[in-house]
């Protein structure tokens, strides 16, 4: 009984070492960190925007793909908002394809603690 406790053990030990592992993370949603900079959210609210163009539009990933330039499992990694990935240059390049100029801006906002913070919008 003791051994079959250590195996089972074990097993769950590699299952969760499996899990934790950064390749095995192709379709995980990332989130913002806590004290996300500036330049970090202007990245995440682009993929979002381009997430819910595609969602939007009922486009699959190969359509939103051909439509920017890019490969599947790169435009997978800004679906799932793996902004470590893409610098914003690229990203707005991508938006652009996609949106009317006029729909991408960039927006500075005085915020209460009176700190500049830039804000990009996807519409």
């Amino acid at each position: 009984m003791k051994k079959k406790l250590i195996k089972a053990d074990k097993e769950f030990k590699n299952y969760l070492a499996e899990l934790e592992d950064p390749k095995n993370n192709k379709e995980v949603n990332y989130d913002l960190p806590k004290n996300a900079t500036p330049l970090q959210v202007a990245k995440f609210e682009i993929c979002q925007g381009i997430l819910a163009y595609q969602q939007d539009n009922n486009l699959s990933d190969k359509k939103l793909a051909d439509k920017t330039g890019l490969s599947i499992p790169e435009m997978e990694e800004i679906l799932f908002c793996q902004i470590e990935k893409f610098t914003l240059d690229r990203l707005m390049t991508y938006a652009n394809c996609l949106f009317a100029p006029s729909q991408v801006k960039v927006t500075i906002a005085t915020p209460l603690s009176r700190s500049k913070q830039t804000i990009i919008h996807a519409h």
